[in-house]
């Protein structure tokens, strides 16, 4: 008899679990495994890989298609540094873009750069930082589990945008706009040594900068030429979610992954879209047996032109599409594994699908 699979995941079964072709969106997969070590896949929807592309750096999270057709890159540097954030596994330090054939084109380099940075439409790139808190501020956060500061320090974010060549053209720091009292760690097992820990950035048409605080459970709207938060939304209803993503009517959509919920007995999570003037959840999704569908920590969502949504599970690399009323119609299991702190996993920070027309675009960028 073979031995017996040790890792959960595994024995649940991998790859390609479900696929009803009449109702899910026609186009390709894309996602880059945590510990893939920089390897990038698209898959189409019977979870057959069409292209790879092999970054120079394993993954400080995530990546994704740009309008023009290459790939921007969230990597994650190795500098051998004493640095607070040098030894999370959220650790980036670096953001680039590549064309079809993995060919970098440009990139910068921070050192306080994690989880997340995007490309703004003015051709700059927006990173998301991480600086140690004022210390007159510590004493002054309120919420998490008391002593479990890092050294009797704290961190917490700021923003960064720069040109491609590397020039600092605007910074925005949370500790100037949010208050330690009222913006509160939401949970009171969380630890103290962040305060914030930002996670997910996205930029509004007009320009305004949307952010995702993990540990406060909040998510903000920022005017980019004040400064100013214009917008607000915290716990309740948010509980440590991950990845704002505007919606073309106006709405924001959120992976919501309900660690440590304020208005509910149980974890669990749930994707929710919010309309912005009334702050309401317009639309969920989430199961009726609510500890089947739940991710503690990274994940994202996409809706699809179709009207559906792609959901990344991310803790166990699973990939799903539903439709508007819940209705599941494509799933696959990320079966690359690698070995992390807790063993050997297949986490998956952040997926998107993009049609035939788009991933052609791509192709066209080098290499194709």
């Amino acid at each position: 008899m073979p031995p017996v699979e040790q890792v959960k995941a595994k024995r649940a079964g991998i790859g390609l679990r479900a696929c009803d072709h009449d109702r899910a969106f026609p186009g390709f997969t894309l996602f880059a495994p945590q510990s893939g070590g920089g390897k990038v896949y698209l898959i189409d929807l019977d979870g057959n890989v069409v292209h790879t592309w092999q970054m120079p750096y394993a993954p400080g999270n995530s990546g994704y298609l740009t309008e023009r057709g290459t790939y921007f890159y969230n990597g994650k540097t190795v500098e051998n540094s004493a640095r607070y954030i040098s030894r999370q596994p959220w650790k980036a330090g670096v953001a680039l873009e590549a064309d079809w054939s993995g060919r970098v084109l440009w990139e910068v380099r921070q050192p306080d750069h994690h989880h997340d940075g995007i490309r703004l439409r003015n051709g700059n790139v927006l990173l998301n930082c991480l600086a140690q808190l004022p210390e007159h501020l510590v004493a002054r956060v309120e919420g998490g589990l008391p002593g479990t500061e890092h050294d009797g320090k704290m961190y917490a974010d700021y923003l960064v945008e720069m040109t491609t060549d590397g020039q600092v053209v605007w910074e925005w720091r949370t500790w100037e706009h949010l208050d330690p009292v009222t913006d509160r760690i939401a949970a009171v097992q969380d630890l103290r040594e962040a305060w914030t820990h930002a996670n997910g950035l996205a930029e509004l048409p007009n320009g305004e900068i949307v952010v995702s605080f993990r540990n406060i459970s909040t998510v903000i709207i920022i005017d980019r030429r004040t400064g100013e938060i214009i917008w607000k939304l915290g716990a309740p209803p948010l509980s440590g979610q991950h990845a704002p993503t505007p919606l073309a009517n106006g709405n924001l959509l959120l992976f919501d992954n309900g660690p440590h919920r304020l208005d509910h007995s149980m974890p669990f999570s749930r994707v929710i879209e919010v309309e912005l003037a009334t702050k309401k959840i317009v639309w969920k999704y989430q199961e009726k047996r609510e500890c089947e569908f739940f991710s503690p920590r990274i994940s994202n969502a996409q809706r699809l032109p179709n009207g559906n949504t792609l959901i990344c599970e991310g803790d166990f690399g699973r990939l799903f599409e539903v439709t508007a009323d819940g209705e599941l119609v494509w799933e696959f299991i990320n079966p690359y594994f690698g070995e992390g702190p807790t063993g050997q996993n297949n986490r998956v920070f952040r997926a998107y699908r993009y049609s035939k027309e788009e991933i052609a675009k791509a192709k066209a960028t080098g290499g194709g």
